[in-house]
């Protein structure tokens, strides 16, 4: 769903030298992932469980992790599929 209050531009960091003129040309696009496309989110039970376990253990209210997968457009390049499969706990460090 298309929601413009949400919508924020974004710009580079200053340099010294441009690669390109900065100047906008032409109509504003809208460019979030649900604009143009229908996103499904699919995640491995396995992964899951894991996550799940590795929380339940960890004495923190707060626990830092990351979730990896693979973004895919379906079979019919409609939609959008994010799978899940890994979960990775981080370090402490």
């Amino acid at each position: 769903r298309f929601v413009p209050e949400r919508m924020v531009p974004f710009s580079f960091p200053l340099s010294k030298c441009a690669l390109w003129d900065p100047v906008p040309m032409g109509d504003v696009i809208g460019a979030h992932v649900t604009y143009y496309r229908n996103p499904k989110l699919s995640l491995l039970e396995k992964t899951l469980r894991l996550a799940y376990r590795h929380a339940k253990q960890s004495e923190k209210k707060s626990l830092s992790c990351f979730l990896l997968g693979t973004l895919a457009l379906s079979e019919d390049g409609e939609g959008v599929i994010l799978t899940i499969d890994r979960f990775d706990p981080g370090r402490e460090v």
